[in-house]
């Protein structure tokens, strides 16, 4: 049923600041994403301005591409097991510790109820000259909403952001990413958040989620 108002988050909670996402290892497929960042980040940093041989390069890459997928579980499978347990996912494009193309963000939840993570982010995530492309400021951002809202108790899906943009955001530099969940009114959720460089406020977000999830493949 919904309420004539919207329900006010409390802006305290008992509990210590904890890690929101899964921690990354230093082996197993976690090793090798990090390697393949690397990788990702070094072709851009070469492009066709270095002596090394490329094709090789390639080669190297199909192969090592061929082999994984030969020994690699069918997609359906691979579903299954990406949404096994009742923690968090270790495959998502910006805390996945297992997908090459999260920075990853650590995401820490905080005694006052909201989130936050530094992260500094290369050339993969470029848009403007050295600044951070607008489609990834919001990936962020929208990200960093929903983890606000596990946080605070009451998730859901995405229904509407709305993102302002008030200075390019840099690469490079530590950035602090935030959310919070503001309020409940029945099944709607209010959650703002800003992504920072240092003390100069980049882009903030303000997001309506539905308290509804999708069923998990099994």
């Amino acid at each position: 049923m919904t309420t004539d108002h919207p329900t006010p988050v409390p802006s305290a909670r008992v509990a210590r600041p904890q890690l929101l996402v899964s921690a990354a290892r230093d082996e197993g497929v976690d090793a090798a994403t990090a390697a393949a960042r690397r990788l990702i980040d070094a072709l851009l940093q070469a492009g066709d301005h270095t002596d090394t041989d490329m094709g090789d390069v390639t080669e190297q890459l199909d192969a090592l591409a061929g082999k994984l997928l030969e020994q690699a579980p069918d997609r359906e499978e691979r579903l299954v097991a990406m949404w096994q347990g009742s923690g968090v996912t270790r495959h998502d494009p910006v805390t996945g510790p297992e997908n090459a193309l999260a920075p990853p963000v650590e995401l820490i939840g905080q005694e006052d109820g909201s989130v936050r993570g530094v992260v500094t982010l290369g050339l993969p995530y470029q848009g403007p000259p050295s600044c951070v492309h607008g489609g990834i400021s919001a990936l962020l951002l929208d990200h960093t909403l929903g983890v606000a809202n596990h946080w605070a108790g009451l998730s859901g899906m995405t229904a509407e952001l709305t993102l302002r943009y008030r200075r390019p955001t840099p690469l490079f530099e530590p950035l602090t990413v935030t959310g919070r969940q503001v309020s409940v009114d029945g099944d709607k959720i209010l959650t703002v958040g800003s992504l920072m460089a240092g003390d100069r406020e980049c882009v903030t977000a303000k997001g309506l989620f539905i308290a509804k999830q999708l069923p998990r493949p099994s």
